[in-house]
């Protein structure tokens, strides 16, 4: 991993102020089913998609017209970047693993942190500093809240960050590099850390408690995120049907229909970065197929990353 990570710059898609559409204005259209659960998507320059059956243990690429095709096959792939340079980021049991452009797996990018290995990576978000966070949840829950992030250095060495988390999941550092976003999925919240340098975070606090289940939706924990470039956080609720939106400063602004009811990651895609895609299962994660949903979010437009040249 040494010197693997070049810079990044994160843009706006668009120079115009993002307007939110009504909750009852967005309506799902799926793309693709895929045999299980799926988590991780992700884009690469051509446009395809990248989800992962975790179950399966098969990451699928996806055309603009829903075709499937296996890509790579790894233990219980997770949460997924792409690289500039083509390569892959995936996080699975016990590492971050490392793949070339057609999934050949690599030498990982993290199995340890302080001679401890790593138990279940579960999302990262590129540091444009060259670097990486992950979050990692294996084991814990509301009584034993033992999750940690880590960071993974330009050198490759991963560092221990934060600790004491019931199940941290979705991950997200704002552009200016100085927010850590983290959901704690067992809590139901989103906390925010002071990036102090690299790898060095300030206290956490609450930025925002979402919205509890109701009705026949089956879990409130807060999945992968996304951020669109006013700084609203786009959440994958999973286990509500729903995408949940949240403002910079912790309010919630929209609760949009998910597609999928364990609905477990997002990313922003499409030549105008106006199309939220949504991943998860159709309905319970053990023994429902998994679906790509796709929102049109017309004013609306997530951040796009851009190798630095």
């Amino acid at each position: 991993m040494k010197h693997l990570l070049l810079a990044l710059v994160i843009v706006p898609a668009v120079l115009q102020r993002s307007a939110l559409p009504p909750d009852t204005a967005v309506k799902p259209v799926k793309v693709a089913e895929v045999p299980g659960y799926c988590e991780g998507v992700v884009f690469d320059r051509a446009g395809l998609a990248y989800i992962s059956d975790t179950n399966h243990g098969t990451i699928y690429r996806v055309s603009a017209a829903g075709e499937t095709t296996m890509w790579a096959k790894t233990p219980a792939p997770n949460g997924h970047k792409i690289l500039n340079d083509g390569t892959h980021l995936v996080c699975d049991k016990g590492a971050v693993l490392h793949l070339d452009a057609e999934g050949k797996r690599l030498a990982d990018a993290s199995n340890e942190c302080d001679g401890k290995p790593l138990r279940v990576p579960n999302d990262l978000t590129i540091d444009p500093k060259g670097g990486f966070y992950f979050t990692d949840p294996g084991g814990s829950s509301l009584s034993t809240p033992i999750g940690t992030v880590h960071y993974v250095d330009p050198q490759g060495k991963t560092h221990l960050v934060a600790e004491g988390l019931a199940f941290p999941n979705g991950i997200v550092l704002r552009p200016d590099g100085k927010t850590l976003l983290v959901g704690e999925s067992q809590q139901n919240r989103i906390l925010a850390y002071e990036v102090i340098a690299p790898g060095k975070l300030g206290p956490r606090r609450v930025l925002a408690t979402l919205p509890r289940k109701q009705g026949d939706q089956i879990a409130n924990e807060p999945d992968g995120m996304a951020l669109d470039d006013q700084g609203n956080l786009f959440i994958a609720h999973y286990g509500m049907h729903t995408v949940q939106v949240v403002s910079p400063d912790g309010t919630l602004l929209r609760s949009y229909p998910g597609g999928n009811l364990t609905t477990s990651n997002v990313a922003f895609a499409g030549p105008e970065m106006d199309r939220l895609y949504i991943t998860g299962a159709l309905t319970d994660e053990k023994t429902s197929k998994g679906a790509l949903w796709r929102l049109d979010l017309k004013g609306v437009h997530g951040l796009r990353l851009l190798a630095a040249k």
